[in-house]
């Protein structure tokens, strides 16, 4: 899968009594986007904390970027980038001045603090508000700030919590394209969202958490389609609105509240666990229904025809598409529609909580 950009081996971390991450084990690929999927509770959070060199593990090692959080982070915060849930700033500053604190506390002299405060603006289509004091924007815009904040040093590692909330459509579509970019120039996100239908057109692969492991469910490339059309759980996709590290980890380990902590090197377990990729489903319509269920039993993907005559077909990528669709057309099927739908992530994540109750 080519050289890893982060990872995360043995970590364990306790709130007290409570284990929020337990023996973790992870390895996130340099240049890609990677969607980190749990409940409320899971660990998330606390493992992005960790990474961000904000928080110390009880034991296990992390490397990101090439560096050890643990000894080394004031290196880590000027190679990654970091956006909490919730941004907190200077209400009295304007959007410019923030940026520009921002770049200096990183050791951007003036005139490039100043350039990347005007780059960063106009990427996250900030820049009618660069004079605005911070206090009068929006929950949506605050994100947007934020995340110029977490760019404007360049780093080599970009970790978001719940970078969409407050977002409108447009700014969300917008930071899709900001973080495939991103990627395409190399540098490696980690995403934790529980807004599970924008993830998946964002990210390359996802790592599931679960009681502060990551876990390896079925995999995201062999989620099947339902049979009457349905994609999951209808609305279910937005499972909660916060992952909080003070209030909501601390739910982590419930199930052993009581657990020891373990001494300082624990044995890391075998399994490392890399992201999924996401086998996308393409949705087909035709004319004649029957004509394209009989091709669909033929198909060289797996398919599954809906109740309503449609046929759903696990696509790869958009060459295998247009592959597919060329094999529809050369068998005589006469398409009226082709397009990409969502709902495998959603999918396997109800899934696997249904597994864990």
């Amino acid at each position: 899968m080519g050289r890893m950009s982060i990872e995360v081996t043995g970590v364990t971390r306790f709130f007290g009594p409570t284990r929020a991450v337990w023996q973790m084990n992870m390895a996130v690929p340099t240049g890609t986007v990677t969607g980190l999927v749990g409940s409320n509770g899971a660990g998330k959070t606390t493992l992005l904390l960790m990474l961000a060199a904000l928080l110390a593990p009880d034991a296990g090692s992390i490397r990101i970027a090439g560096l050890d959080p643990a000894a080394q982070p004031r290196e880590v915060h000027q190679a990654v980038g970091w956006m909490p849930d919730s941004f907190g700033t200077w209400d009295s500053l304007t959007c410019t001045e923030i940026l520009l604190t921002f770049a200096a506390a990183q050791g951007l002299d003036k005139a490039t603090g100043k350039q990347r405060a005007i780059d960063m603006l106009s990427a996250v289509h900030l820049e009618e508000m660069a004079h605005t004091p911070a206090r009068v924007l929006s929950r949506g815009q605050k994100q947007r700030l934020g995340l110029a904040r977490a760019l404007v040093h360049q780093p080599k590692a970009l970790l978001l919590d719940e970078p969409a909330a407050g977002m409108d459509p447009r700014s969300r579509a917008d930071l899709r394209v900001l973080l495939r970019d991103l990627a395409a120039s190399g540098v490696t996100v980690l995403v934790s969202s529980h807004i599970l239908s924008e993830l998946e057109q964002m990210v390359d692969g996802v790592i599931f958490m679960a009681h502060g492991q990551a876990i390896a469910p079925a995999s995201a490339s062999s989620a099947q389609p339902r049979p009457d059309g349905g994609d999951g759980a209808g609305d279910a996709e937005h499972t909660e609105d916060t992952d909080d590290a003070e209030s909501t980890e601390s739910t982590d380990g419930a199930d052993d509240p009581a657990a020891p902590k373990p001494d300082s090197s624990p044995t890391p377990g075998s399994n490392m666990v890399r992201p999924q990729p996401l086998q996308r489903q393409w949705q087909m319509r035709a004319l004649d229904a029957q004509r394209l269920s009989d091709w669909s039993a033929e198909a060289s993907v797996r398919a599954t025809t809906t109740a309503d005559g449609t046929v759903r077909l696990a696509v790869p990528d958009d060459a295998a598409a247009a592959r597919v669709l060329r094999e529809a057309l050369d068998a005589g099927v006469e398409v009226v529609s082709f397009a990409p739908t969502g709902g495998a992530l959603e999918e396997i994540y109800l899934s696997m909580e249904g597994d864990r109750r």
